[in-house]
C-alpha cells in the first residue's frame, strides 16, 4: 500500500542566514506552507560550523546583518563568531522561523519529477515533496581536505579549522598549520602565544590589510538603539566603501595603487627582509580574497613561529616533509585549507529532470542564470549560485536573490503555473556576457590561482558588475525570460 506524502509549497534546504531569510520573506509575502530542512540540531550555518579561536567576520557588523533586522547592540565593529551566531538565532526566534524547521533532517538527494511537477527530497528521516525548493546550503560548510600522502597515518592529532577540536590542549605542543587563508590568519595569532612551536605552511602568501576593528562603547550602542537612522547611515557608508573596492576589481591599475596600503602594512610589521620577502605576494591584490588582520604579521615574527614557504608534500609518522625537502616534527596538524567555493556542495545531491546530477552536468564549471536558477531544474532556486559573489557582504546577495525568488513564486501562484525553468538561449547569452565582463578583471588577470577560478580555469564564482546592478537585475522576476508551463 502506497504512503501519501504531503506536498509542501516551498521547501528550504539549510538553516544559515540564507535559509532563515528565505522563510521570513516567503511568509511576509503570504506564502506560509514553508518547511526548512536543517541537517544539524540548531540553526547557524557557517557560524555554527566554525568555532575556531579568533573566529570573526571580515565585513563590518553594520553591513553583515539583514537590512530589515538591524542589531544596535553589536559589541565590535567586526563581530565575532559567537555574537553572529546569537544574532542569527535571535532573528529566527523573533520572526517565528523555528516552527517551520525540521532539525536533524539532512537532504541526501533532491530530484525533480516531471510526472508530479514537484521536487522529491530524500532525507535521513524519509521523503518530502515540494512544488518549489530553495537550496540555501551555502558554500562554506564542507571543508576541503588536502590529498597529502601519509596524512591519514599521522601519529598525532589532525583536524580541519571548521571542525576545531576544543578537547585537544595545544599548550606547549608542536603545531603545524597547513594554509594561510581567511581562517588561518584568525586562529594562528590566537594560538601562537600558547603553543610550544608553530610551523605555518604557506604555499602562496596573501595580501593582508589592517583591520579597522575596535570595541563599540555603550554610548554608540544606545545611539543606534534610539536613532536607528544613525546605524543606517553607518551601513550606507560601509556599503559605499565596499562598493568602491568591488568596482576597483575591474581595474588592475587601480588595485595596484590600493596594494600600496597592504605593502605598507607588511613593511610596518615585518622588519626581517628575508621573512618579508617570503610574505610578499607576487600577484595583484584582489586576485585572491583580500584579508584583514592586525595580529597576523606580529604573530609570524615571534620566535616560536616558523613560516614554511612551501606546501606540505608528505607525512611520515610525526615528521612533515615540505615540497622543498625541509622536515619538521609536529604533535598536531591543523588544516586551514578552506572550503569548496567554485562548486557548491549541494550540486552533488541535486538531480535534474533527466536524472542527471547537477555536478555531473557542470563538469567542474558551474553555470546558471542570474546566479539563481540552473538548466533543467524547474522550480528550483540556488542561493549563492554560479557567478553571484561580490566583494562585499553576503547579506547583499541574500536579500537581492530572495527578492527575485519570492517574486517568482508569487507570480507562479498568481498565474497558476506548473513550472518555471531557464531558457537555454538566455542562459548562454548571460554567461557569455558574464565571462566577457570578467576577462580583464583582477580575479582573472591578477596573476594568481584562487578559489574564484574553477578546476577548468573558468571564473564560475564572481558577479562581474556592481552590487547595485545586481540588486537592479534581481529586483523583479521577468517571466518572459523563462520557459513556463501552466497547470
Amino acid at each position: 500500500m502506497s504512503v501519501s506524502i504531503k506536498m509542501h509549497e516551498v521547501i528550504v534546504v539549510g538553516g544559515g542566514f540564507a535559509g532563515i531569510g528565505a522563510v521570513i520573506k516567503l511568509r511576509e509575502a503570504g506564502i506560509n506552507d514553508v518547511l526548512l530542512l536543517e541537517k544539524a540540531d540548531e540553526l547557524g550555518g557557517v557560524w555554527r560550523e566554525n568555532t575556531y579561536p579568533g573566529c570573526a567576520c571580515d565585513v563590518p557588523s553594520a553591513l553583515y546583518s539583514f537590512s530589515f533586522a538591524p542589531n544596535p547592540s553589536w559589541s565590535r565593529v567586526f563581530a565575532g563568531q559567537a555574537e553572529i551566531k546569537a544574532y542569527l538565532q535571535g532573528v529566527a526566534e523573533s520572526y517565528r522561523v523555528l516552527p517551520m524547521v525540521k532539525f536533524q533532517h539532512e537532504v541526501i538527494t533532491a530530484a525533480w519529477s516531471d510526472t508530479d511537477a514537484c521536487w522529491h527530497l530524500q532525507t535521513n528521516h524519509g521523503e518530502f515533496h515540494a512544488r518549489f525548493v530553495i537550496m540555501a546550503g551555502g558554500p562554506m560548510h564542507e571543508p576541503v581536505l588536502p590529498n597529502v600522502p601519509g596524512l591519514s597515518e599521522f601519529s598525532g592529532d589532525v583536524f580541519h579549522s571548521s571542525r576545531w577540536r576544543h578537547d585537544i590542549d595545544l599548550n606547549n605542543k608542536r603545531v603545524a598549520v597547513i594554509g594561510t587563508g581567511a581562517s588561518a590568519i584568525q586562529f594562528v595569532p590566537a594560538i601562537q602565544p600558547t603553543v610550544g612551536k608553530l610551523m605555518v605552511f604557506q604555499r602562496t602568501p596573501h595580501w593582508v590589510l589592517p583591520k579597522m576593528d575596535q570595541a563599540l562603547p555603550g554610548i554608540v550602542q544606545r545611539l543606534f538603539k534610539r536613532l536607528p537612522l544613525a546605524q543606517l547611515a553607518v551601513r550606507g557608508a560601509v556599503f559605499g566603501i565596499f562598493e568602491t573596492l568591488n568596482g576597483g576589481m575591474q581595474n588592475i591599475a587601480a588595485m595596484k595603487q590600493f596594494q600600496r596600503l597592504a605593502k605598507f602594512n607588511l613593511h610596518r610589521a615585518v622588519k626581517d627582509p628575508m621573512l618579508r620577502s617570503r610574505l610578499t605576494p607576487q600577484y595583484t591584490i584582489g586576485c585572491k580574497r583580500v584579508l584583514q588582520s592586525n595580529d597576523w604579521y606580529p604573530a609570524l615574527v615571534q620566535p616560536n613561529v616558523d613560516v614554511v614557504s612551501s606546501a606540505l608534500a608528505k607525512v611520515t609518522g610525526n615528521t612533515l616533509v615540505a615540497a622543498d625537502g625541509s622536515t619538521y616534527e609536529a604533535d598536531v596538524i591543523i588544516l586551514g585549507t578552506g572550503f569548496e567555493i567554485a562548486e557548491p556542495p549541494i550540486a552533488k545531491r541535486v538531480f535534474n529532470r533527466y536524472g542527471q546530477r547537477m555536478s555531473d552536468v557542470w563538469q567542474g564549471s558551474p553555470e546558471g542564470y542570474m546566479g539563481t536558477m540552473v538548466a533543467d531544474c524547474p522550480n528550483a532556486f540556488l542561493m549563492f549560485g554560479p557567478n553571484i559573489a561580490v566583494s562585499s557582504s553576503a547579506f547583499l546577495i541574500i536579500e537581492a536573490q530572495l527578492a527575485y525568488v519570492v517574486d517568482a513564486i508569487e507570480q507562479a501562484r498568481k498565474l497558476n503555473l506548473r513550472s518555471i525553468e531557464t531558457d537555454p538561449l538566455r542562459v548562454a547569452d548571460f554567461n557569455a556576457r558574464v565571462q566577457s565582463a570578467l576577462e580583464d578583471s583582477v580575479w582573472n588577470r591578477g596573476g594568481c590561482t584562487s578559489y574564484f577560478i574553477d578546476r577548468n580555469g573558468r571564473n564560475s564564482t564572481v558577479w562581474p558588475w556592481s552590487t547595485l546592478e545586481m540588486k537592479r537585475q534581481l529586483s523583479q522576476f521577468n517571466l518572459d525570460e523563462y520557459r513556463v508551463t501552466r497547470a
